[in-house]
């Protein structure tokens, strides 16, 4: 598993964490390949998750933060909602919670579209979000509160222990563009 952010190392002392933060965070550090070339690996999650999804995928300039939330939910046994490309789409996913915890799917507004991603942590202006797309690579970013249009809970046969609101300290720098 990539190296988790220093801020973050209290992830790793978590038992059992959630199967979808799991594959999520052995995702860490991707990144995409600065102008016309694509990251092999990112179009490649585009082919596992097959079907039109495949199909509709072709370079990693597209943004990709719903590609990278459809891989870690299908490699975690959890369904995929339709058109995943699309980050709003991912508000029909789960259970709607009015808290968000570890490992819940945060829907985002953002200028030209939406963001997608999972709950981290949070802090008293923002959400601490493991996505894809967050400064063009898969990251832990600080989204603002504001922006929240949906927070889902997968459905879980047990509910893991260790989903539960964590908070944190401010730090760094509130992410603006996800694009």
């Amino acid at each position: 598993m990539p190296a988790i952010p220093a801020a973050y190392r209290w992830l790793a002392d978590l038992h059992p964490l959630p199967r979808m933060m799991r594959e999520g965070l052995a995702l860490l550090d991707t990144a995409e390949v600065p102008g016309p070339a694509s990251n092999p690996a990112i179009l490649q999650w585009a082919a596992e998750l097959g079907g039109d999804i495949a199909r509709a995928y072709r370079a990693d300039s597209t943004a990709w933060c719903g590609l990278f939330v459809a891989l870690v939910a299908q490699r975690a046994g959890k369904p995929v909602p339709p058109a995943p490309l699309w980050a709003l789409n991912w508000a029909r996913f789960g259970t709607g919670v009015a808290q968000p915890m570890l490992g819940d799917v945060l829907v985002f507004h953002r200028s030209g579209g939406g963001h997608v991603g999972f709950c981290v942590a949070q802090d008293e202006a923002a959400y601490h979000v493991l996505g894809g797309n967050q400064g063009d690579r898969v990251s832990i970013a600080r989204i603002a509160r504001h922006r929240l249009y949906a927070a889902r809970r997968p459905d879980y046969r047990i509910t893991p222990s260790t989903v539960r609101a964590y908070a944190v300290a401010e730090g760094g720098a509130l992410c603006t563009n996800e694009a």
